[in-house]
C-alpha cells in the first residue's frame, strides 16, 4: 500500500491506474477505523480493481463546540488495518495539504443539509459536501462507499452528485453493528463502560418504532413523541432529534404509507450518536439486538409519559 499525503503525489499514483483502465473503489473516512469501516473496504474491493482510501478529520464539518480537538487519532494502526484489508492507496493529508489557502468556495446542498442532524449542526453537511467534492475531485472514483449510520450523509451525498453530474457510483453499506447492537462508530470509545449499556437505548428505541409500524400506527408525529418517551426513561439519555421521513427524500411524512427512515440523534454523556432504521409499511415485526420479542420492549415505551 502507498501512502500520500499530498494532492499531486496522490493524482499521479492515480493517473497510473487511470492509464491501466482500472476500476477504483474509494472509501473517505476520518480514520480511528472499526469493523463499519472495513465493511466499505470490503465491499469496495470486491467491485473494484483497486480501492483508494482517505483519513482526514475535516475542520470544516465541525463546529466551534464539537470535538475536533479531540477525535480519536491514530494513523500508524489505521493504515495497517487498510494495508492488511488490501487497499492499495492511502490518502492522509494534513489541514494545510487539504486547505493550502482560505476557502472562497463551498457546497451547499441547502434543503436536506437544514433538517434533522443539520438543524443543531449548522454548516456540518457543507463542510462533508465540500470536502467530499474535493476528494472526488482528487481520486476521480467510479465508486464511492458510504455508511448507512450516516443516512442523512448519504442521502446528501447522492443528490450533490447528481446535482453536479460528478461521474461516480454512490454506494451505500448498511450499518455495522456490535454484538450488543450498537451502530459502530469511531466516538463509542468515547463512553465510560456505564454510558455504553445507556447507549443500547438507542437501538432499542428503533425496535419499538419497527413494532408501533408493523402494527398498524401510522401517525408519524404520535411514534416520534413515544420515542422521545422512551428515549427519556433512560437517565443518561439526552435525544436530541428523533424524526420519521420518507426515506427516499428526507422529506417530512404525517401518515407512513411508505418506506421511511427512523432517524434517532441521541446525546449521552457527551458523546453524540447516530443511528437509524429504514421501515416499511408492510411485513412482519422485527425483533430485538437481545432477542426477545419487541413486545417486550414497548411494554416499557407504553409505561413512560408522552412528551412533547
Amino acid at each position: 500500500m502507498k501512502v500520500y499525503s499530498t494532492i499531486n503525489g496522490l493524482r499521479e499514483a492515480i493517473s497510473v491506474h487511470k492509464k491501466k483502465s482500472h476500476s477504483i473503489g474509494f472509501v473517505p473516512t476520518m480514520g480511528y477505523l472499526h469493523a463499519g469501516h472495513m465493511e466499505l473496504v470490503a465491499r469496495a474491493r470486491a467491485q473494484n480493481d483497486i480501492v483508494v482510501a482517505s483519513i482526514f478529520v475535516n475542520p470544516l464539518q465541525f463546529g466551534p463546540d464539537e470535538d475536533l480537538q479531540r477525535y480519536p487519532r491514530d494513523l500508524a494502526r489505521d493504515a495497517t488495518m487498510l494495508r492488511e484489508a488490501g487497499v492499495s492507496i492511502l490518502f492522509a493529508p494534513g489541514v494545510e495539504d487539504m486547505y493550502p489557502q482560505a476557502l472562497e468556495t463551498s457546497v451547499a446542498v441547502s434543503r436536506l443539509s437544514d433538517e434533522m442532524e443539520g438543524a443543531v449542526r449548522p454548516g456540518h453537511f457543507s463542510g462533508v459536501a465540500t470536502v467530499v467534492c474535493k476528494l472526488f475531485n482528487m481520486v476521480q472514483p467510479d465508486r464511492a462507499y458510504f455508511g448507512e449510520k450516516d443516512f442523512q450523509q448519504v442521502v446528501i451525498i447522492k443528490r450533490m452528485v447528481d446535482d453536479l453530474s460528478i461521474p461516480v457510483e454512490i454506494v451505500s453499506v448498511p450499518i455495522v453493528r456490535d454484538v450488543d447492537g450498537l451502530a459502530m462508530s469511531s466516538r463509542n470509545v468515547y463512553m465510560s463502560s456505564a454510558e455504553r449499556r445507556s447507549a443500547l437505548v438507542v437501538p432499542r428505541a428503533l425496535d419499538v418504532a419497527e413494532r408501533l409500524i408493523k402494527d398498524g400506527m401510522t401517525d408519524a408525529s404520535e411514534i416520534e413523541r413515544r420515542i422521545v418517551a422512551f428515549l427519556e426513561g433512560e437517565r443518561m439519555a439526552k435525544p436530541e432529534i428523533v424524526a420519521i421521513r420518507d426515506a427516499a427524500t428526507l422529506c417530512r411524512v404525517d401518515e407512513i404509507d411508505r418506506p421511511v427512515v427512523v432517524a434517532l440523534f441521541v446525546r449521552v454523556g457527551l458523546t453524540r450518536l447516530l443511528d437509524n432504521r429504514v421501515i416499511s409499511v408492510s411485513g412482519p415485526p422485527g425483533r430485538t439486538h437481545h432477542g426477545a420479542s419487541a413486545t417486550e420492549t414497548e411494554r416499557r415505551l407504553t409505561a413512560s409519559p408522552i412528551t412533547m
